[in-house]
Order: structure tokens, then sequence, then C-alpha cells
């Protein structure tokens, strides 16, 4: 199983970035996907998470109305799209399979000018 995170970088408050995590190993198609985040001395959060087929979507309070999940099951991958980036969006994002131990190996985000 493989979860590989893509996407992250350094950006400008207001900016925006489109993570990527792509699967491998496993019917990724049967899986809830979700995007955690983990800033320096915080625990990890979650973030956003989507169902399988994609008709259903959930968002951390911080991030509603900036931040969007979705995917594409043909390609086996899961997206972040986030806008309007703040300071206190930095952290390492994460891709994990729920209900599972799928865990990818992370991306940085850093929101600074």
């Amino acid at each position: 199983v493989q979860l590989v995170e893509s996407g992250g970088g350094l950006v400008q408050p207001g900016g925006s970035l489109r993570l990527s995590c792509a699967a491998s190993g496993f019917t990724f198609s049967s899986y809830s996907m979700s995007w955690y985040r983990q800033a320096p001395g915080k625990e990890r959060e979650l973030v956003a998470a989507i169902t399988s087929a994609g008709g259903s979507r959930n968002f951390a309070d911080s991030v509603k109305g900036r931040f969007t999940i979705s995917r594409d099951n043909a390609k086996n991958t899961v997206y972040l799209q986030m806008n309007s980036l703040k300071p206190e969006d930095t952290a390492v994002y994460y891709c994990h399979a729920l209900v599972t131990d799928y865990w990818g190996q992370g991306t940085q985000v850093t929101v600074s000018s």
C-alpha cells in the first residue's frame, strides 16, 4: 500500500495550493479518504474527508469555505484544493484512508510572506 502526497510548498497569505495524493496497493474506490494536518507542537487534526464515491464531504470548521476535497477514482487520486491560505494553515498535510492504517508520508505547506 502506498499513499504519495504532492503539491505542497511555500505560498503567501491569500494564495492557493492544490495537494494530490496518489494511492496504490488497495481498492481505492472502496474507501473514504481524508486529509489531516499537523502543525509543530500540535496534534494531528482532520482537515477534510470524502466518501468512497465522492457523494459526501466534511470539513473542519477552520477550513470551511476555503478548502475543497475531491477525488478521481479512475486515477486513484484524492485532492485538496486550498484557497485563501492563512499562516495558521502551515503544517504537514497527510493523506489517509479512513478506517485503515494507511497514511502518506506527508507534504509540507508553509504560508508566509
